[in-house]
């Protein structure tokens, strides 16, 4: 596989987290200038308004499971490991993580966000699973 192919699964996921962080803080700075959040509030996140904290969740969310997904795309990718079903999986957990994302942002309707969590879950596991054994079994 191309590096570009392997990388742009990472890129993308990359992109949401700047999509997150470029949402999150004209919303913030709308709350301070709306005298929605005093200058106390400032280092607790739990003072701002709940649309606030919603965005920012999801946005802290893109620095847990997702750290996963980069280590092993660079392993991957050093190892040369990276194939055309580890480039479909990447993808394929980009997706559930924009899906995740976009439920926590609107509706945060666990019914839907958990599928998706759940989604990416799985798919990082087979992910670091097919990449262990393909280093540990040397294929």
């Amino acid at each position: 596989m191309s590096v570009a192919a392997i990388l742009s699964p990472l890129f993308a996921l990359v992109a949401l987290a700047f999509i997150l962080l470029f949402t999150l803080g004209p919303m913030r700075l709308s709350a301070v200038k709306r005298g929605e959040v005093g200058p106390d509030g400032l280092l607790d996140p739990r003072a701002f308004p709940a649309r606030c904290r919603q965005v920012a969740n999801a946005f802290t969310n893109q620095f847990e499971l997702p750290v996963l997904f980069y280590t092993l795309t660079a392993l991957a990718l050093f190892t040369r490991k990276a194939d055309l079903i580890f480039v479909i999986l990447a993808w394929v957990f980009v997706v559930s993580r924009y899906v995740h994302a976009f439920v926590h942002v609107t509706s945060n309707d666990l019914k839907l966000r958990f599928p998706a969590y759940l989604v990416g879950v799985i798919v990082l596991l087979i992910m670091w699973v097919l990449f262990a054994l393909s280093i540990l079994l040397n294929i």
